[in-house]
């Protein structure tokens, strides 16, 4: 039997985009009830944007496919006074509240913690935090990488800075407020307050946080730490090798141990006796000579080949894998790794599974990206006991 920790649990999801919406799909896959609260005719904006797949009634977002999963659609309009009733009334059902507005949204609104549940969790998700100078400005996930100090870290050294593959702060902040919700939650339960609270998690500050010795350094010893792409200066070789068949293979030969072991499987044992490289020190001193050696061993070969001959000799080696190579890979596949979702528009599609599992139980497939409104009816008349006349007179009027 699959174990869902958080069954029982509701949590509301007023975001837009990816972040707050992230964080209440994370409390979604270990099985709480998402409700996600769109505006009527119109939805999270997620829903337009590409790339596109053609659907049944046009084009249809696989971003949305994806990151709308899992939840429940309710159409509500916050800015009407009938809307912010119900949403107050579904809150007070609730658990949890993920929201992403600029701060003072929700105030404006009439629906911020003051005005809900002392029992209530509510994760506010935004680019500068609640408070503060820089607060009230709007912004995406470019801020949050940009502010937080980790764009000024990404790329090569000469060149101009280069944002994440993906948008890691928005992703990355909600990991965090996910963390501190369940934080808030034990102590509400397990610990018996009977209180929620509000946590307060910002896009920047995920990025400051994961800089590891940045801030110290500067600190203490006035280093302002810069780009430096691929490799690093205290530890070599260390490199992304471009392989004879045109793909990218990381090796990771800084240790003597890992060193030696490199230099058994290129057949090259003299480099170990080199006074250049004898010992890390001196190959991080001598890093683009023994970056230049190894690059060119791997130039000679298909990544396939380099990645044989590195793992018999127990080398750190990874190719740089993309969506064809995931979908193929025999690992991802014997984990589980990627799964097949039902989607109510476009049908089946592989996604990323859930993540991370519980030990001996493979990932379920979370329920497909609903349409705009699709559980409308149902959770209102569930939940709030809402007649099909009430119902009726709330579409009419633009409330739903």
């Amino acid at each position: 039997m699959t174990r869902r920790p958080l069954e029982g649990l509701r949590v509301l999801d007023l975001g837009t985009r990816v972040a707050a919406p992230f964080c209440a799909g994370l409390l979604g896959e270990q099985g709480a009830e998402v409700i996600k609260v769109e505006k009527p005719g119109q939805g999270d904006p997620l829903r337009d944007l590409g790339p596109f797949v053609d659907g049944p009634d046009g084009p249809h977002s696989l971003y949305w496919a994806v990151e709308g999963r899992g939840r429940k659609s309710v159409t509500l309009d916050l800015s009407h006074p009938e809307g912010q009733r119900l949403f107050r009334d579904l809150a007070a059902r609730s658990d949890v509240v993920c929201e992403n507005f600029r701060p003072g949204t929700l105030e404006r609104w009439n629906i911020d913690p003051s005005r809900l549940d002392e029992r209530l969790v509510t994760v506010r998700i935004s680019v500068f935090g609640q408070d503060g100078p820089k607060s009230k400005r709007p912004g995406l996930d470019r801020n949050g990488v940009a502010y937080g100090g980790l764009l000024h870290l990404t790329g090569e050294e000469d060149r101009p800075p280069v944002r994440p593959g993906v948008t890691v702060t928005d992703y990355l902040t909600a990991l965090f407020a996910a963390q501190a919700a369940m934080g808030l939650l034990y102590e509400r339960d397990a610990k018996g307050t009977g209180r929620g609270g509000v946590i307060d998690a910002y896009l920047y500050g995920s990025a400051l946080r994961i800089l590891e010795w940045t801030i110290a350094a500067y600190d203490r010893l006035g280093t302002v730490r810069s780009r430096r792409g691929n490799r690093l200066d205290y530890a070599a070789p260390l490199d992304n090798y471009p392989s004879r068949d045109g793909r990218y293979v990381c090796i990771v030969g800084a240790t003597q141990v890992s060193f030696t072991r490199l230099c058994q499987a290129m057949e090259r044992p003299d480099l170990v006796d080199d006074e250049r490289f004898a010992n890390p020190s001196a190959r991080a001193a001598n890093n683009s000579e023994i970056n230049a050696i190894v690059a060119a061993w791997v130039a000679q070969r298909d990544a396939e080949e380099v990645e044989r001959l590195c793992i018999a000799h127990d080398v750190i080696v990874g190719t740089a894998y993309d969506a064809a190579d995931l979908s193929a890979d025999e690992h991802v596949a014997a984990r589980g790794d990627i799964l097949v979702v039902d989607d109510p528009v476009i049908g089946a599609v592989r996604q990323q599974a859930p993540f991370p599992r519980i030990s001996g139980q493979p990932p379920n497939a979370p329920a497909g990206a609903p349409r705009l409104g699709q559980h409308t009816d149902e959770v209102l008349n569930g939940l709030l006991g809402l007649t099909q006349d009430e119902l009726g007179e709330f579409r009419a009027t633009g409330v739903i």
